[in-house]
């Protein structure tokens, strides 16, 4: 009779995970408010750090994982503010400290901005991830495991 081998979190496995993330000693992230995550381990659909850190976990698991912020979001990149002018942006966008803007290129190209001060005349937008910069604190716990289906290894997703 052969012996039944345990799932554990492997490239190609969905994972299901609670987890909350605090950073600066706040909480950033529970999922506790809402549902686990869920996700195809080895598809880069999770930080790479953290990943790494989840192979060889089974169901019930708990681990705390502390990343540094090179290996979270980056350090904050001096190069990445801008100073726009206040005509630039339309009227009913609130110009103010903190709000979060999506933002299209010449190319059509996506890229998230933060506002991060305003005077009489400029706009300083603020291209760094929230997070950049920031030690990550992760308290995770595997709620359930299984093998992905051939599509969603495929598709580089869980369904």
């Amino acid at each position: 009779m052969s012996e039944l081998k345990r799932l554990t979190v492997a490239d190609n496995v969905v994972v299901s995970m609670d987890f909350v993330l605090k950073a600066d000693g706040e909480v950033i992230e529970d999922s506790s408010t809402s549902e686990p995550i869920q996700f195809l381990q080895g598809a880069g659909q999770v930080l790479p750090s953290l990943e790494g850190q989840l192979y060889g976990m089974a169901v019930g698991d708990h681990k705390e994982i502390t990343l540094s912020a090179a290996e979270g979001y980056g350090e904050v990149d001096t190069e990445a503010y801008s100073d726009v002018p206040r005509s630039e942006f339309p009227k009913e966008i609130s110009l103010q400290p903190g709000v979060e803007l999506q933002l299209k290129d010449e190319d059509g190209d996506v890229h998230y901005a933060r506002i991060e001060k305003v005077d009489a005349r400029h706009v300083r937008l603020n291209f760094n991830h929230a997070l950049a910069g920031k030690e990550l604190h992760f308290d995770v716990r595997i709620v359930a495991l299984r093998n992905a289906s051939a599509e969603e290894i495929e598709h580089g997703h869980a369904h």
